[in-house]
Order: structure tokens, then sequence, then C-alpha cells
């Protein structure tokens, strides 16, 4: 189900895959607009945000792609799983997104869904695309550190 961070966030999804395959430059909070069916989806811990990405068009960011699945005891006024959501941001939050995924080679990704006080917000990553070499050598990175650590417990 949902973890609660010290924060008081109660994380409901977050995208690992993001840290393996990107590099975060920056992330930014934002609300999301839901429909009633969503939040209740949300509650019970379903969603995905497998190959999900913000845009901007014009004056507003949108996110598209987060699979929400219909809520089970929805009526027929239930949501559709992967439509397309708009984001709720300041003016100035909106350009500065803009214009850093306007730069080559960086696009803005979903890291995390989660709730905030009652609210369901996303936590949005400007973010540049590793390479498949970056990735192995992550990788080996994170497989020495693990070795470090077993090797200092058992000492």
């Amino acid at each position: 189900m949902a973890k609660k961070t010290e924060d008081g966030r109660k994380i409901i999804v977050s995208n690992r895959r993001a840290f393996r395959d990107y590099q975060i430059m920056e992330r930014i909070e934002a609300g999301i607009v839901l429909q009633g069916t969503e939040v209740k989806s949300l509650r019970e811990g379903k969603a995905s945000l497998a190959d999900s990405y913000a845009t901007v068009d014009g004056e507003e960011a949108f996110l598209h792609n987060l699979h929400i699945p219909p809520y089970e005891c929805g009526n027929r006024f239930n949501h559709e799983p992967t439509r397309t959501r708009k984001l709720l941001l300041h003016k100035r939050e909106i350009r500065r997104v803009l214009g850093r995924s306007t730069e080559k080679g960086l696009t803005v990704i979903p890291l995390s869904l989660y709730f905030l006080r009652g609210r369901v917000k996303v936590e949005l990553a400007i973010a540049r695309g590793k390479r498949s070499y970056d990735k192995r050598e992550a990788l080996a990175r994170e497989s020495a550190m693990r070795e470090i650590q077993r090797e200092m417990r058992i000492r």
C-alpha cells in the first residue's frame, strides 16, 4: 500500500525506472487535476507511472500516459485509465519547465505520485536520458558500494 514519509507525504507509487534510465537535473512538485473515481482508485494504491511524461502546451502543463485503473466500485461514469491530466503549476514554474524541456536531450518525467495533506501531488523531474554505458557504469558503482558495505559489516 502507501508508504508514509517523515514530511507527511503518503507515497502512492514511485517511478523507480526513472532513476536508472535518466539523470535527474531538477525536481518540481505539482498538483494534478483528477476526477472522483481516480482519487478513489489512488487511495487503493493503484497507479502506474511507466512510460508517462509531461508536456507544456501554451500556458498549461499536462501529464500523459499516467495509468490509473478504473475504480472497481465505480459505475458507468468511471474515468478513462490513461487520459491526459492537467498539472497545476504557477506560471513562472511552467515557463521554467518549458525553457528547460526545450533544451536538447532534456525531458520532463514524473518521479512519484503521493498524497500531501489530502491532495494528490506529482513530483516531476527535468531529466536527461542516460546512455547504455552510463547505466553500466552506475550499476558497477552500486555493486562495488554494496560489496564494500558487506565487507564492513562482516569485519
